[in-house]
């Protein structure tokens, strides 16, 4: 079973500690991809294409916790720029 991935519009926060923006994030993904080979056997990923997408685990890098995840709302989402004061990059007040 995964963890929920916040949508757009949305954000993880941890709720141990209040950490907005540093997450170690493990994920199983499965996609197709376009691979470009040159003639030396070097390949670059042109394309790709995200078929699942599981989040396994989701870690706070300032706590550690693994059980305090949680979805919430992006301050200002979906709304225009009020030219204000930008949030905190920390998630701290």
């Amino acid at each position: 079973m995964g963890i929920t991935k916040p949508g757009d519009g949305e954000r993880w926060r941890c709720a141990g500690c209040g950490n907005l923006t540093r997450f170690d994030v493990t994920r199983a993904v499965r996609s197709r991809d376009y691979v470009h080979q040159d003639l030396a056997g070097h390949g670059v990923v042109e394309e790709q294409a995200v078929l699942t997408e599981t989040v396994e685990r989701v870690a706070c890098r300032w706590c550690g916790a693994t059980d305090s995840m949680e979805v919430v709302a992006r301050p200002g989402a979906g709304a225009p720029d009020s030219g204000g004061a930008a949030e905190s990059t920390t998630g701290r007040s």
